[in-house]
């Protein structure tokens, strides 16, 4: 005898629908997600941007499912505009564009960002005011966020890095020596890719966040910053 169970349903559903607009950004034609605040007048104001990319391979963020940015349009609410950038190395668009970051996370990733940020103001004119900019990301892009700010201080005024790894050799090789090689052979492609080689050149705002008992970006990554910040002379919170 076949017997049918039916299951109610307990979840919550969200009081809100994020109005999510898709660009196509810079000469790569970058996918682009642009969350502006719930009840936002077009027009009546220019709001500073909130960069949220993760940025690494693997790690499209631009895509159409449920609640996907959800908690972008929270950060939205909170006064910002919210772009996220699936920038050259996220994967899903070809074997050319994940190569585009090999032994070199971070030139293309730091080109095709700031030319989302261009291409969303040019886009948004009177909603968007590209001369505030600050990002924030984990991970990867908490690796990124803090590249950003150290790397681009014209574009970037400020920065929150959420568990970013600092040096590549003390990631999992599993992952890294796929983009940026064996360590022996290939030591320029870790100089030009850590965080650690542009510490002392921080002129922005920074904020180091990192759980103690990750076990997959370890708080060594952390630490080290710190230690490369505080050897600068560098603040940093």
């Amino acid at each position: 005898v076949k017997t049918e169970h039916y299951f109610d349903s307990l979840a919550e559903s969200p009081n809100f629908t994020s109005e999510v607009h898709v660009l196509q950004t810079g000469p790569h034609k970058v996918n682009t997600a642009v969350i502006f605040p719930q009840g936002h007048v077009y027009g009546s104001k220019r709001l500073p941007i909130m960069m949220r990319p993760y940025g690494g391979p693997h790690g499209p963020q631009v895509q159409n499912g449920a609640l996907i940015y959800a908690i972008d349009q929270w950060f939205a609410d909170q006064g910002f505009v919210v772009v996220i950038a699936d920038n050259r190395g996220t994967g899903g668009r070809g074997p050319a564009w994940d190569h585009a970051i090999y032994q070199d996370f971070v030139v293309s990733v730091i080109e095709d960002q700031v030319n989302a940020i261009a291409d969303v103001a040019k886009h948004f004119p009177d909603d968007v005011d590209s001369s505030r900019v600050g990002i924030t990301g984990w991970s990867f892009g908490g690796y990124f966020a803090a590249m950003a700010a150290i790397r681009r201080p014209d574009i970037f005024q400020a920065a929150v890095a959420g568990a970013p790894v600092v040096t590549w050799e003390n990631y999992d090789t599993h992952y890294t020596e796929r983009y940026l090689g064996l360590p022996p052979f290939f030591p320029e492609a870790y100089r030009v890719s850590n965080v650690t080689t542009y510490a002392s050149q921080l002129t922005r705002p920074l904020l180091l966040i990192h759980g103690l008992t990750d076990d997959n970006v370890y708080f060594q990554h952390t630490l080290q910053l710190a230690d490369a910040l505080y050897l600068a002379g560098k603040p940093y919170e």
